[in-house]
Protein backbone atom coordinates (compact mmCIF):
# COMPACT_ATOMS: atom_id res chain seq x y z
CA UNK A 1 0.00 0.00 0.00
CA UNK A 2 3.08 2.34 -0.05
CA UNK A 3 4.72 1.52 -2.98
CA UNK A 4 1.76 2.87 -5.30
CA UNK A 5 1.76 6.44 -3.78
CA UNK A 6 5.55 6.41 -3.43
CA UNK A 7 5.84 5.70 -6.99
CA UNK A 8 3.36 8.28 -7.66
CA UNK A 9 4.67 11.69 -5.25
CA UNK A 10 8.12 10.20 -5.70
CA UNK A 11 8.86 9.25 -8.95
CA UNK A 12 6.21 11.00 -10.80
CA UNK A 13 4.45 7.70 -12.47
CA UNK A 14 1.23 7.72 -13.93
CA UNK A 15 -1.52 5.70 -11.32
CA UNK A 16 -2.11 2.98 -14.33
CA UNK A 17 2.38 2.55 -14.32
CA UNK A 18 2.38 2.96 -10.45
CA UNK A 19 0.05 -0.01 -9.49
CA UNK A 20 1.28 -2.22 -12.41
CA UNK A 21 4.89 -1.77 -11.23
CA UNK A 22 3.82 -2.08 -7.55
CA UNK A 23 2.18 -5.32 -8.66
CA UNK A 24 5.47 -6.18 -10.59
CA UNK A 25 7.49 -5.91 -7.49
CA UNK A 26 5.54 -7.10 -5.20
CA UNK A 27 5.67 -10.70 -7.21
CA UNK A 28 9.63 -11.64 -6.48
CA UNK A 29 8.83 -11.14 -2.51
CA UNK A 30 5.91 -13.53 -2.92
CA UNK A 31 7.58 -16.24 -4.67
CA UNK A 32 10.23 -16.04 -2.21
CA UNK A 33 8.08 -16.32 1.02
CA UNK A 34 5.75 -18.80 -0.60
CA UNK A 35 8.72 -21.59 -1.15
CA UNK A 36 9.74 -20.37 2.19
CA UNK A 37 6.20 -21.42 3.56
CA UNK A 38 6.39 -24.56 1.53
CA UNK A 39 9.16 -25.82 3.05
CA UNK A 40 8.39 -25.33 6.58
CA UNK A 41 4.72 -27.25 5.75
CA UNK A 42 2.58 -23.92 6.50
CA UNK A 43 0.38 -23.33 3.83
CA UNK A 44 -3.54 -24.26 3.98
CA UNK A 45 -3.77 -25.34 0.80
CA UNK A 46 -7.60 -25.37 0.32
CA UNK A 47 -7.78 -21.76 1.58
CA UNK A 48 -4.80 -21.13 -0.55
CA UNK A 49 -6.53 -22.13 -3.90
CA UNK A 50 -9.63 -20.79 -2.99
CA UNK A 51 -7.91 -17.08 -2.40
CA UNK A 52 -5.76 -17.79 -5.73
CA UNK A 53 -8.72 -18.11 -8.00
CA UNK A 54 -10.33 -14.94 -6.14
CA UNK A 55 -7.20 -13.53 -6.49
CA UNK A 56 -6.68 -14.42 -10.40
CA UNK A 57 -10.53 -13.10 -11.04
CA UNK A 58 -9.67 -10.29 -8.74
CA UNK A 59 -6.99 -8.98 -11.12
CA UNK A 60 -7.99 -9.66 -14.23
CA UNK A 61 -11.21 -7.44 -13.50
CA UNK A 62 -9.18 -5.11 -11.83
CA UNK A 63 -7.14 -4.72 -14.44
CA UNK A 64 -10.17 -3.52 -16.87
CA UNK A 65 -11.41 -1.19 -14.51
CA UNK A 66 -7.82 0.04 -14.38
CA UNK A 67 -8.11 1.22 -17.77
CA UNK A 68 -12.04 2.37 -17.65
CA UNK A 69 -11.78 4.59 -14.51
CA UNK A 70 -10.92 8.25 -14.13
CA UNK A 71 -7.53 8.63 -11.62
CA UNK A 72 -10.20 11.16 -9.90
CA UNK A 73 -12.06 7.82 -9.28
CA UNK A 74 -9.48 5.31 -8.37
CA UNK A 75 -7.89 7.62 -5.79
CA UNK A 76 -11.14 7.96 -4.17
CA UNK A 77 -12.09 4.33 -4.12
CA UNK A 78 -8.38 3.58 -2.60
CA UNK A 79 -8.97 6.52 0.20
CA UNK A 80 -12.28 5.06 1.25
CA UNK A 81 -10.77 1.76 1.19
CA UNK A 82 -8.12 2.78 3.27
CA UNK A 83 -10.37 4.69 5.68
CA UNK A 84 -12.73 1.51 5.83
CA UNK A 85 -9.53 -1.17 6.67
CA UNK A 86 -8.51 1.78 9.44
CA UNK A 87 -11.37 1.98 11.23
CA UNK A 88 -11.65 -1.92 11.48
CA UNK A 89 -8.30 -2.32 12.95
CA UNK A 90 -8.72 0.52 15.36
CA UNK A 91 -12.23 -0.28 16.65
CA UNK A 92 -12.72 -4.28 15.83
Amino acid sequence: MILVPAFIYLLKLSEEKSRATAIVAILPMVIASSVAYFRADYIEWETAVYCAIGGIVGGIIGAKLLTKLSDKILKLIFIVFLLYSSIRLIFF
